[in-house]
């Protein structure tokens, strides 16, 4: 048997450290009981698999435990047969297995049904016409059984002998075709079908058209090989289409998902009509709403999006967008994440408005959850509103009142992401500022994040135009800042004494009866009174709710206090532009300037947690002198200046979308000037009697518009060559060199091994010895090979997470190896994310590596494409904010794995501007969840940085 047709087998790990002797198994095998002979057969059948050579046990095992009744000894000989050496050196078959041949020609005679059914398995896998031709009548006599396990296991026999040695049972198909016929058990007329299918598929045809209209009611088993057949048939000559595509259009009725889920990639793959893709897509959603497992949801809802990625198929889809969103019911946040943004991509101005009132429903579906995914689910529904806001303004009045109740949940992400689209909506749709000031207005008291009310006091102070407006919003300032000045109300409430806003409280509750007595008269033990001077009590801090913007600034944060400043300087500013009145003016702008100051002497005071830091102190001044100045440049920063850096920042992230959205489009699949023409009526149809399944290579050409992502550029022959490592050297006996192809999970080393000896090498073993989260599939097999004679051995390594290492070496007269490295660019893709959620994974992340920047570059932007290059990693630092030369340079680098790990990577650079030969210095730091995932990037900077070094 040549090398290419040996079968691999599994590998059963052996945990006994003594091997056997061979008269010991011997021994065993003559004379032990049933349970003895059970345990020894097992010990074979380990060692033959892990390469042991046991020629002299097959005539006992024939003698002594062949002729054994027993079924566990039964099912043990058939592993045996299988893996047993069949043939002797010179490639004839041994003698020893005629005795074998009448043995099986016994059991597929045998009462018991269990026997013949497994022994007919058995033959499946048998290689040797000599052993076969004796039992061909007695195979032929399963067919009329009366058990169904032996039937369906015959027809697979005759299957596997007529596609191997159709010489052995010439009237195959004629056989299978009248024994169709007569069949009811669906097990049996699924494998007589899929042998026509792929041994006679004019029979198979017929025996379909005679019962096409039955289709519905036979199982799924064989539903499945009738749509196999019907696209085989359809791709091969496309005139069957009319004729059987009705029958697909049934299918996907059907109640097995698996015949539904094929109905209609099939029915995707023979037509284009809308009426087609309709029925498809409706399947898919269908398919998802009703299954249950998440892998399924996400399997047929990226079959969705494969969809959309074509034209005219996305055209057609536009109209299931309201189906699409029936998925938002499954509770998996990655379902409804990949369903959001299908929805997205797909709606139109004729169905915005009800997909709208979808969300809003969702929404409020959201309140009073307790979930661990409901503040995300959230935070994606903030967004997809966001986006159906900037895409189609006509719905933002709708949106705004929604989003706004958002302000003050809990979930501080959610309450800023709204935050950014009520910037964004209020600077690009000024038709809508009346609307939104006034619902911000009523949420302010509301919210409870220093960082949303830091926001939402900047989009006031910018956008309010109006004098009485002007008024609203310090009023609001003023209530949830408390009294002022803050400092003498801090110590009133300390002394015990009523504030303002105590009274105001107590004035408001008057008709409920005040518990609180004013005598401090205590009782003692012993039953008289006892009285306390206030002198000698020490302050009592009493732990009481005070306004959200004071809470802020006792707790330390003047941050807030520093941003209040900023808006109430820009308020007083334009009132007065507004307001003809002298006095007026004069009065606002005193209120404005008791509240900085009042806020400066809190921060001085010592009342608050922390004390207020000189920025702040410096930024409040700054604001106290432009009211008391009215210097026109400082004027004009705070009236023109920050709205035109909003409105540029807001224009840059449009351009960087309108980018991206282009480079998706340039990837798109289209067909090149000099493709050749493919026409289907000029085909020999040989591609449909290979017996392959091309339905994923056609399915993914009725898909085309999305770049693919297998590697493919790791198989095309200039990348094969460079990812060729030599293990031994040229002057070793053994010379190996391995290709190392990954494909996602899994990683296949294709070693060449040469014999440079004048002497053949037997039992010659590669040994992989895996390192890191490395997991060898199976274990190569041994080889004997000639001298000078050479074989490729394939071995499977299977990657959990992006550790990178394995090492190998080769047993016989040992050679070692050298250690072979897996790229970890092939893990690495390119990823994107928001600001806030690159700073939320820096912090949470706690596996660092610094990797200080030595490289030959001159210029800081060229070393980052350089880096970004090498890497795989994404730029999230905007193309403005890295533009021009300042002799330093600071960006934020983002990249994730197929495996779902993020990395992230903060480059900071700098080089002398007056010296422009000098070398750019600096360093880069990385953050993973993992250190495997650390480690591995920094390593892969590192020599990529040496690999500059060396090319200069």
């Amino acid at each position: 048997m040549s090398q290419s047709t040996v079968p691999c087998y599994t590998i059963i790990n052996s945990t006994d450290l003594e091997v056997p002797n061979e008269m010991q198994l011997k021994q065993d095998l003559e004379k032990g009981d049933t349970n003895v002979k059970i345990e020894t057969l097992k010990k074979v059948i380990q060692l033959l698999l892990n390469g042991e050579r046991l020629s002299g046990l097959i005539m006992t095992i024939i003698r002594f435990v062949l002729p054994v009744q027993n079924h566990t000894i039964k099912k043990l000989l058939l592993v045996f047969w299988e893996i047993v050496p069949k043939t002797s050196p010179d490639g004839k078959l041994l003698q020893e297995m005629i005795l074998v041949c009448d043995a099986y020609r016994k059991d597929l005679q045998h009462p018991n049904e269990f026997l013949r059914g497994s022994t007919l398995r058995f033959l499946c896998k048998l290689k040797e016409p000599e052993l076969l031709e004796p039992l061909m009548p007695s195979i032929r006599a399963c067919l009329e059984h009366r058990h169904s396990y032996v039937r369906r296991n015959a027809v697979l026999a005759i299957f596997t002998i007529y596609k191997n040695f159709d010489w052995l049972v010439p009237d195959g198909p004629e056989l299978i075709a009248n024994f169709l016929d007569t069949q009811q058990d669906m097990s049996c007329k699924r494998n007589a079908f899929l042998m026509l299918l792929h041994a006679d598929q004019e029979r198979a045809l017929n025996y379909l058209a005679s019962c096409i209209d039955q289709v519905n009611n036979f199982g799924d088993i064989l539903q499945l090989v009738i749509v196999e057949l019907i696209y085989k048939v359809c791709h091969a000559n496309p005139a069957e289409r009319s004729r059987f595509i009705r029958c697909i259009y049934n299918l996907l009725n059907s109640s097995s998902n698996a015949v539904r889920y094929e109905a209609a990639g099939t029915l995707i793959t023979l037509s284009s009509a809308p009426t087609a893709i309709k029925a498809a897509a409706g399947c898919y959603i269908e398919l998802i709403v009703t299954e249950s497992d998440n892998n399924v949801k996400l399997i047929v809802l990226d079959r969705l999006i494969a969809m959309k990625e074509n034209e005219n198929i996305e055209k057609v889809m536009q109209d299931l967008v309201m189906d699409i969103l029936r998925v938002l019911a499954a509770p998996d946040i990655e379902v409804r994440r990949k369903t959001l943004n299908l929805a997205m991509d797909l709606v139109s101005s004729r169905n915005i408005s009800e997909m709208v009132l979808v969300l809003k429903k969702e929404v409020s579906k959201t309140h009073n959850v307790a979930h661990e995914d409901t503040g995300k689910y959230r935070q994606l529904l903030v967004r997809t509103l966001h986006s159906c806001s900037i895409k189609f303004p006509d719905v933002a009045g709708n949106v705004i009142p929604v989003l706004v109740e958002f302000l003050s949940d809990t979930n501080e992400l959610a309450a800023a992401d709204v935050l950014i689209f009520i910037r964004e909506a209020i600077q690009k749709f000024p038709s809508l500022r009346n609307l939104i000031i006034g619902h911000l207005i009523e949420a302010f008291s509301q919210i409870k994040s220093s960082k949303i009310h830091r926001a939402a006091v900047w989009i006031l102070g910018e956008y309010v135009n109006d004098k009485n407006q002007v008024l609203e919003v310090i009023e609001v300032i003023i209530q949830t800042l408390g009294e002022v000045p803050m400092v003498e109300a801090e110590q009133r409430r300390l002394a015990g004494d009523q504030t303002e806003e105590e009274m105001m409280n107590h004035r408001n509750n008057n008709s409920q009866p005040s518990q609180t007595n004013t005598n401090n008269s205590k009782v003692t033990s012993d039953g008289t009174y006892a009285t306390q001077s206030a002198f000698s009590l020490a302050p009592i801090s009493k732990k009481e709710k005070r306004p959200p913007l004071r809470e802020y600034l006792m707790a330390g944060d003047f941050f807030i206090g520093a941003a209040l400043s900023a808006t109430l300087t820009k308020l007083a500013l334009r009132y007065a532009d507004l307001e003809d009145d002298a006095k007026a003016q004069n009065r606002l702008t005193t209120r404005v300037m008791l509240i900085m100051s009042s806020i400066l002497h809190l921060g001085r005071s010592g009342f608050s947690n922390k004390p207020i830091t000189n920025d702040d102190t410096d930024r409040i001044f700054i604001c106290l002198r432009t009211l008391s100045e009215r210097t026109k440049d400082v004027v004009q920063v705070f009236e023109r200046y920050c709205r035109e850096a909003l409105g540029k920042m807001l224009d840059a992230q449009y351009e960087e979308d309108q980018r991206v959205f282009r480079e998706k489009q340039k990837a798109a699949a289209k067909v090149q000037p000099d493709d050749p023409v493919v026409f289907a009526q000029l085909s020999n149809g040989r591609e449909s009697q290979l017996g392959e399944n091309v339905f994923e290579s056609s399915l993914n050409q009725a898909l085309a518009g999305t770049k693919s992502n297998n590697l493919s550029d790791v198989t095309s022959p200039n990348n094969k060559l460079n990812k060729v490592t030599q293990l031994t050297g040229f002057s070793d006996p053994v010379y190996a060199e391995a290709y190392v192809n990954v494909n996602q999970y899994d990683i296949v080393l294709d070693v060449l091994i040469v014999n440079q000896t004048n002497d053949t090498l037997q039992n010659c073993t590669l040994e992989l010895a895996t390192l890191g989260d490395l997991k060898l599939v199976e274990r190569p097999h041994s080889v004997v090979l000639a001298p000078h004679d050479f074989c490729n051995i394939k071995a499977n390594v299977k990657v959990s997470s992006t550790e990178n290492v394995y090492d190998t070496s080769i047993n016989t007269n040992v050679v070692v190896l050298n250690t072979t490295h897996i790229d970890i660019m092939d893990y690495i893709i390119p990823a994107s994310c928001t600001d806030t959620e690159f700073r939320q994974m820096w912090q949470d992340f706690e596996w660092e590596n610094k990797v200080t920047v030595n490289t030959t570059f001159t210029d800081l932007h060229e070393y980052l494409k350089h880096l970004l290059k090498s890497t795989n990693m994404k730029c999230l630092t905007p193309e403005k904010a890295l533009s021009g030369q300042c002799g330093f340079m600071a960006a934020n680098m983002y990249a994730k794995s197929i495996f779902g790990e993020n990395a992230l990577a903060n480059l900071s650079i700098e080089k002398p501007i007056d010296d422009p030969d000098s070398k750019v210095t600096g360093h880069i730091r990385i953050r993973a969840k993992s250190q495997g995932m650390a480690l591995s990037l920094g390593d892969k900077m590192s020599s990529s940085q040496k690999l500059a070094v060396q090319a200069s």
